[in-house]
């Protein structure tokens, strides 16, 4: 697959993605009206409405991850391929991430208090940020890929008591002094 090829189906697939929102129902902006670049409050409600917020770094994480979890599954097959595989991945759990099913389980489990699902323009954002992501990590040695990695995990845990790590957690097996941890 040439590299024109991987963008054109890469842009199809987030269109696809983008699409199933809306026919879901999302919101392509802030029900508030504006697109802002940056939130930086993990209770404001226009988090996961803008462009970025403090959950784009763990999407960032997404794409490290998901290299190096496709280098050592599918290491023979093209990276262009492994991009498409990734991004496949990342596009799904968008569209998952912002079912009834999924918003109903962040609000009753995690920090995010009074979450109403992603604005499509926030799940675009949080896709290209793992595509970035994904990307880095082809040019970084493993080390660096590493260091990366913590340093995008403990910058939002010291900031606003979440992260990657703890959003798995706290959906998958929630924990009550995690929890109160997190309220402050």
């Amino acid at each position: 697959m040439t590299a024109r090829r991987t963008v054109i189906a890469a842009l199809l697939i987030i269109a696809a993605a983008a699409g199933i929102e809306l026919a879901m129902g999302g919101h392509p902006i802030c029900t508030c009206g504006t697109v802002d670049l940056w939130v930086g409050a993990r209770d404001s409600p226009k988090t996961s409405q803008m462009l970025l917020d403090w959950y784009s770094l763990s999407h960032v994480v997404h794409g490290l991850l998901f290299y190096a979890l496709l280098w050592l599954v599918a290491r023979r097959a093209p990276v262009q391929w492994r991009f498409i595989a990734a991004l496949v991945i990342e596009c799904t759990w968008e569209v998952i991430e912002n079912t009834p099913l999924v918003i109903d389980r962040y609000r009753a489990t995690t920090a995010a208090l009074g979450y109403s699902g992603d604005s499509v323009i926030n799940s675009v954002s949080d896709i290209v940020t793992m595509c970035l992501g994904f990307l880095i990590a082809r040019k970084l040695p493993v080390w660096a890929s590493v260091v990366l990695i913590v340093v995008l995990e403990l910058v939002p845990l010291v900031v606003i008591r979440d992260n990657l790590a703890l959003n798995i957690l706290m959906l998958v097996a929630p924990n009550d002094a995690v929890r109160a941890w997190q309220g402050g």
